[in-house]
């Protein structure tokens, strides 16, 4: 049987990723749409859909990993679209009803850093792991966890980035920027966080400016917050912010020290604490699953 044709959309603030296949090694025709209007970005991605069914034939079912905040609860009438987000205009945006009038096949919608996790959970860094969480830290924060192969959702979905860690002590005067929270942990080490305090990307600052050991501190409480309520085996950090060289080990090093043995042993940071093994493309292969998913509960 062949495989099935499953389109797949990274939803992201500032890219649209979009991509047809099934798996990591079918995974092709990917192309990036710039974040801009809902109208336009959307009109895009429907496009670029169009243009890939004219030419190889038809959808069996789409998968979108969403930035957020998000509606993903089925039974919401305002299931598929963006809540209230600091992104100007998106805020209410559906992004599953365009894709459904258009081509007439099941819509799978997550956020994108729960498709990361189920990703990373089902082909990558993660696997074997009942438990998993990832984490990206890039424009934003956020988390995504897997339970037994499903994305763990609530009330809404888990906000990690939100959670408000201790200040670190040559880091008292920031205030953070976080429109909502200010000094959260997306406040305090998300990538503009980092510009706005030391004007320079974490990974163009020199290996001993205080910057890499502030950072660290931060995503190292969040790591040990997320053990200390969801015991996953793995965390798996993504995200801009950690093409920065030393930073994942500093994170894992924190971590075994915040830990003081409570939680594992000191030494388990480095199998608890780990990078994402498909790279850029974890949140486009979590549509593919996604898709897949809502494929399999349409038959």
């Amino acid at each position: 049987m062949s495989a099935r044709r499953f389109g797949a959309i990274e939803a992201g603030g500032t890219k649209f990723l979009c991509a047809v296949g099934s798996s990591p090694a079918d995974l092709h025709d990917q192309v990036r749409i710039p974040t801009t209007s809902p109208a336009d970005t959307l009109q895009a991605v429907l496009s670029y859909f169009h243009e890939t069914v004219r030419k190889h034939g038809s959808l069996d079912a789409i998968g979108i990993a969403s930035f957020g905040p998000a509606d993903v609860d089925r039974k919401s009438p305002r299931w598929g679209t963006i809540l209230d987000t600091p992104k100007p205009g998106w805020s209410g945006t559906d992004l599953v009803r365009p894709l459904v009038e258009a081509f007439g096949v099941p819509v799978g919608f997550d956020t994108d850093v729960n498709g990361a996790a189920l990703s990373e959970y089902t082909w990558g860094a993660a696997m074997g792991s009942d438990v998993a969480t990832y984490v990206t830290v890039g424009t934003g924060i956020g988390g995504g966890t897997v339970v037994d192969g499903r994305p763990l959702h609530g009330l809404r979905h888990p906000e990690v980035g939100h959670l408000f860690p201790p200040r670190h002590p040559e880091d008292l005067a920031f205030e953070g920027i976080c429109p909502f929270h200010g000094d959260c942990v997306e406040g305090l080490a998300s990538g503009p966080a980092i510009e706005k305090r030391w004007g320079a990307a974490l990974s163009d600052l020199s290996p001993d400016h205080v910057a890499h050991d502030v950072i660290a501190f931060y995503l190292a409480h969040l790591a040990v917050s997320l053990q200390a309520v969801l015991s996953p085996r793995r965390i798996v950090f993504g995200g801009g912010v950690f093409d920065t060289p030393g930073l994942i080990e500093r994170v894992r090093e924190t971590v075994g020290r915040l830990g003081a043995g409570y939680f594992s042993d000191p030494q388990t940071a480095d199998v608890l604490i780990t990078v994402p093994m498909l790279g850029s493309r974890s949140g486009l292969l979590g549509a593919i699953l996604l898709a897949e998913t809502a494929w399999r509960e349409s038959l």
